[in-house]
């Protein structure tokens, strides 16, 4: 490792990395409620020696894209990016996180505060910690420590604060129609530290079937829109079983259901002795890396005409496929590519161990840098999926300073640097 490097890393000031996160989480950033979170990171990355644009987002016309997709209903939000080192004969680099999180649910269900950053046996608990403030944090600390070491970058450097990212991506959307755009990207999601050139794609659907109501006392007059809708139900497990039973991408060879169908929510009825006489359900719709999103709809689409036609019922009165909310299309770069060399070789160096290289199952904005950006991209951050979304979130501290240290690197040897003892 160059003199260089070695005294950048050592300018990493973790104590102030982990304050810096659990004073994040204490802003409860939840979808629509981004901008204190956003106001705080501009300030951080002013500390940290960047200088930040910051832009009220233009929903208006955001909606007006293909790519725009939202489940938040939002008229006010910040864009926020921090940027340092030349337009020269380097690379520019994108690092990129979200601040917005998921609700917190049951807080009796934590053990620790949800909206209080808490460090306990080596983890950073609290909402946020994986996804994705701590993976945010780690970006803001490696260009400080650049910024601390003196070092100038030859290429530009840009961190990405964007929000939107768990209902459709519209921050990073609007930081790439302001023209943000680089030779390459880090999406600091939490990956347990593997480098991930290929994300699926997840669509939201939404599915109403019709009944017809009566009596509960005469339920055979009416038409139970519940049992109606199991059929459905199981034709679409059976086509997640059909979608996913040949899968040969070896980015997913761990996955048994890398391009799953879940159902999340499901309504019915309005009266406990009354027929339903209708019912939705809403769910989720893996869609496989290289996949046409208009054929993979279609796919869906079919399987419940088809069903529906097999009943008389619902032959007669068919259910209403929507597609709503979050539209994540699938996304990939190859697994050569000099920005995955590049965050490899990174993180080789902090390690001294070959780093993982896979996909992920779920959506991420690197389809939005990389789809419309045209911004080769990569997910690698602390923390794991499996600990987001869910009570006691955490991250874990080492991974945290790995990631820090890993992201020093990759900004200077993506963009590079100048010789300067």
């Amino acid at each position: 490792m160059k003199a260089i490097e070695q005294r950048v890393l050592d300018a990493i000031d973790i104590d102030g990395m982990l304050e810096t996160l659990c004073q994040l989480v204490a802003i409860p950033s939840l979808s629509g409620k981004e901008t204190p979170a956003q106001e705080h990171v501009a300030a951080q990355m002013e500390r940290c020696g960047l200088s930040v644009d910051v832009w009220e987002l233009d929903f208006e016309h955001l909606r007006q894209h293909r790519a725009f997709s939202a489940e938040v209903e939002r008229k006010q939000g910040l864009g926020v990016v921090g940027m340092m080192g030349e337009e020269a004969e380097g690379h520019s680099l994108i690092l990129n996180g979200h601040v917005d999180v998921v609700p917190a649910g049951e807080e009796v269900n934590w053990t620790h505060p949800p909206w209080h950053g808490s460090i306990e046996d080596g983890r950073v608990y609290g909402r946020g910690t994986a996804d994705m403030k701590g993976g945010l944090c780690c970006a803001l600390f490696a260009a400080k420590a650049l910024n601390d070491a003196d070092v100038r970058l030859k290429g530009r450097l840009m961190i990405e604060s964007v929000i939107g990212e768990e209902d459709g991506g519209s921050g990073t959307l609007a930081a790439v129609l302001r023209g943000y755009a680089a030779d390459g990207a880090v999406v600091m999601e939490p990956t347990e530290l593997a480098v991930v050139p290929s994300q699926a794609g997840a669509l939201n659907f939404r599915v109403t079937v019709p009944g017809r109501s009566a009596h509960g006392a005469l339920r055979e007059e009416g038409v139970s829109a519940i049992e109606k809708s199991i059929p459905l139900y199981q034709a679409l497990l059976a086509l997640e079983q059909e979608r996913n039973q040949n899968v040969q991408d070896p980015l997913y060879a761990r996955y048994t259901l890398p391009y799953a169908l879940c159902i999340g929510t499901m309504r019915a009825g309005n009266w406990a002795s009354t027929v339903a006489e209708s019912l939705t359900f809403e769910g989720r719709y893996g869609v496989a890396v290289g996949e046409d999103i208009a054929a993979a709809r279609r796919s869906l689409e079919e399987t419940v005409i088809r069903t529906a036609q097999a009943d008389p019922w619902l032959r007669e009165h068919p259910p209403l496929v929507e597609w709503w909310g979050g539209q994540f299309e699938p996304a990939s770069i190859p697994v050569d590519h000099p920005i995955v060399e590049t965050v490899c070789s990174a993180y080789s160096s902090v390690t001294g161990t070959s780093a993982r290289v896979e996909g992920v199952t779920y959506g991420a904005d690197m389809r939005l840098l990389v789809n419309e950006g045209n911004t080769p991209t990569v997910l690698f951050g602390p923390g794991d999926v499996r600990n987001a979304h869910c009570p006691d979130e955490y991250v874990p501290v080492k991974e945290l300073v790995t990631a820090a240290r890993t992201l020093a690197l990759i900004a200077l040897r993506f963009c590079g640097y100048e010789e300067s003892p």
